[in-house]
């Protein structure tokens, strides 16, 4: 069985635990298994945890979780943009695809809940097209 792995922001903890069993819904109905689960402090620190995981050779791809709410200064705005910047690095350094299942930067509180499903279940349905 394929095997991938999910990256999880820990900021948004309740939010991101819906979107982590509707990323393993999708999966089991895509014959993926998630063999590993890694929680980090926030969406920061995706692409550390990405790139140890898609190091390892029984990790096909890897699937982010997360949220980048709108703040009052830019700062989510930064953070977002280095992030995908180094996810995107990430997937041609190690070859291997990545799914963004990260909502925002710039998400509001009532972005957030019809947001959790369709990220996370597009998260994985990208890392399975993209897999060899």
């Amino acid at each position: 069985m394929k095997s991938i792995a999910l990256v999880c922001g820990e900021f948004h903890r309740k939010s991101v635990e819906k979107m982590v069993e509707y990323a393993k819904k999708e999966a089991k109905s895509l014959g993926i298994q998630i063999s590993d689960v890694v929680w980090v402090p926030g969406s920061f620190e995706v692409p550390l945890a990405s790139s140890r995981l898609l190091s390892k050779e029984n990790i096909l791809g890897v699937a982010c979780l997360g949220v980048i709410e709108r703040g009052e200064t830019d700062h989510g705005l930064v953070i977002g943009q280095a992030v995908l910047s180094s996810l995107l690095s990430l997937q041609i350094k190690h070859n291997k695809p990545i799914g963004l299942g990260i909502i925002g930067p710039g998400a509001e509180n009532h972005h957030i809940a019809p947001r959790l499903e369709p990220h996370a279940r597009s998260a994985i349905t990208a890392v399975y097209s993209m897999i060899d």
